[in-house]
């Protein structure tokens, strides 16, 4: 991954908390867009209105990443957390691929379960990313979006922006302990900004090939590639202070 292009990331793009229906509507339309049409993961049929959601984002917490210029939605994710409203439930990856989990491993790790979160349905719009007839990359090269060349070479940068607006998710919450089911090359992209997961079970054929990862949040600050540390900053400070920072 380059990383030449984040000093300029932050005058193109801004992240918001997704903390309004409106806005929660915009990354279910991400969702939908990339889930549904571009990859079938989940049938079409089900969300009529073109807004892919379920049963854990009532109590989740979302961010976007928008343009600032058209103020266009460009990406999206959510935090999980174990324990909300009072209750403890399975976490999605608990739920959907219980079997490939090393139970062991997890149970080494000593956690405690208000202090537990998954990071979920990252998704960046299709209008930010794929070329004109490129069907199969989810994080791949951008489509010229009628932007000038700079910002063109930021947008491979949305994916990550996602990240760590839901790190800073976890961190704004004192949920620090993160888990993550992933497609093995999220990790490996992720690992070559210095932030390192750790694989805690087996891959599984879940909406294609994805295995559950977890860090804690201290150790992702703390890794973080440098020129991504001011980025991270940023984005924390435009999560706290809300979507008008």
């Amino acid at each position: 991954m380059d990383l030449s292009s984040v000093s300029d990331f932050n005058r193109f793009f801004r992240v918001i908390p997704a903390d309004a229906p409106d806005r929660r509507d915009a990354a279910y339309r991400i969702r939908y867009r990339v889930y549904c049409r571009e990859f079938g993961y989940e049938p079409s049929d089900r969300f009529p209105d073109q807004c892919e959601r379920d049963d854990y984002d009532d109590t989740a917490l979302h961010a976007l990443v928008v343009h600032r210029a058209s103020d266009a939605p460009a990406g999206c994710v959510r935090l999980v957390p174990a324990v909300a409203d009072g209750a403890d439930r399975p976490l999605p990856f608990e739920h959907h691929c219980g079997e490939c989990i090393d139970h062991e491993k997890i149970g080494r790790l000593a956690l405690a379960r208000d202090e537990v979160c998954e990071i979920s349905r990252l998704a960046v719009d299709p209008s930010f990313r794929r070329r004109v007839g490129e069907q199969q990359t989810r994080f791949g090269s951008p489509q010229q979006f009628g932007l000038s060349p700079t910002e063109v070479r930021t947008l491979p940068l949305i994916a990550v922006s996602a990240y760590l607006a839901a790190t800073a998710l976890t961190d704004l919450s004192a949920r620090r302990n993160v888990f993550a089911m992933m497609e093995p090359f999220l990790p490996r992209l992720l690992g070559r900004a210095g932030i390192h997961f750790a694989q805690v079970g087996e891959a599984i054929e879940y909406h294609g090939l994805r295995a559950p990862y977890f860090i804690r949040t201290q150790d992702a600050l703390e890794s973080m590639a440098p020129q991504l540390r001011g980025l991270y900053r940023e984005i924390y400070r435009q999560l706290a202070d809300g979507p008008e920072a």
